[in-house]
């Protein structure tokens, strides 16, 4: 009977033992990799140097990005190595890891889509208080407080997770180290404090989920009184696909997290990690910036000042 003391590694789940459909699996999700990189670096580099971009809103999507680099960097890079030499394995203390930084940066991600939803709130129905309540101090309180939250968050999660006896082998039905299929190697059926936590952990993104739509309740109230309509197709175009993306993160992750195990793989399990864990950080910059005129126009001069410069 082997536990956490002897065992030294866990096998990730394969999308195929196929190799024409492993390189496919390499090829997919360094597409997906490279244009998620490419698109928060972008963003981080457009606000960092254009000083008219350095508001509250581009503050918490500099720190959304680096969240989103993060979070994407923690599954994708190992699983696209396993799928190019063909292999399975990750050690214990990569998987533990793993857990623990999917974690807080899932954690700290929500965090900020909740202070972004309010800072949209404030800013469009309550606009002669927005410099008041939304000044340098309150916004970087508010974001030490999502990362630092996160951390928390994600220690107490990923202790209960390694504190039971892993006897049920080493095979993980999922790409990366997931909490529920990590449980389902555990000794005992039932793992009460992880579960609890789990428990308590879905009140809390609920809470803030709701939250949410009522800021953006709020919001189309208010835009909907707008007289111009390219006002509030201005708004509209931006809060629905904001709304979407939560509410897709959200659905999934607690699909994934709350719904009973089964014994064996499914395709399911696949497609919900893939939508909770890697097509959130690809589609933020979509929805928060390539869409947004003031990102695009800031990222056009820095191109001409740079060719400019070149020449």
């Amino acid at each position: 009977m082997s536990n956490q003391t002897t065992l030294t590694q866990f096998l990730l789940l394969g999308f195929s033992e196929v190799r024409e459909l492993q390189i496919l699996h390499f090829v997919v999700f360094l597409v997906i990799y490279l244009a998620a990189l490419l698109g928060n670096i972008l963003i981080i580099t457009a606000v960092v140097i254009d000083h008219h971009l350095h508001t509250p809103m581009y503050f918490f999507l500099v720190n959304l990005s680096i969240i989103d680099l993060g979070s994407i960097s923690v599954t994708i890079p190992k699983s696209m190595v396993n799928s190019l030499i063909n292999s399975s394995s990750i050690s214990y203390a990569g998987c533990v890891a793993q857990v623990f930084f999917l974690i807080f940066l899932m954690g700290a991600d929500f965090s900020l889509l909740t202070i972004m939803a309010y800072d949209r709130y404030v800013v469009i129905c309550q606009p002669l208080h927005y410099e008041r309540v939304m000044n340098r101090r309150a916004c970087v309180q508010m974001a030490a407080s999502a990362w630092i939250g996160g951390i928390l968050y994600s220690a107490l999660h990923t202790g209960n997770t390694f504190a039971v006896t892993f006897c049920a082998g080493n095979i993980v039905d999922q790409f990366f180290c997931e909490i529920p299929q990590l449980l389902k190697l555990a000794c005992s059926d039932f793992n009460f404090s992880e579960i609890g936590a789990l428990i308590f952990s879905a009140c809390i993104v609920l809470s803030c989920f709701v939250f949410i739509i009522v800021s953006y309740v709020e919001i189309f109230n208010t835009v909907l009184r707008i007289p111009s309509e390219q006002g509030r197709h201005k708004a509209f175009s931006t809060c629905l696909p904001h709304l979407t993306v939560v509410s897709l993160f959200v659905c999934t992750g607690i699909f994934a997290y709350l719904k009973p195990t089964s014994s064996s793989a499914s395709a399911m399990d696949l497609v919900v990690a893939v939508l909770y864990s890697v097509v959130p950080p690809m589609m933020n910059p979509v929805i928060y910036s390539m869409r947004n005129k003031e990102i695009k126009s800031s990222l056009r001069r820095l191109t001409a000042g740079r060719l400019l410069t070149k020449n």
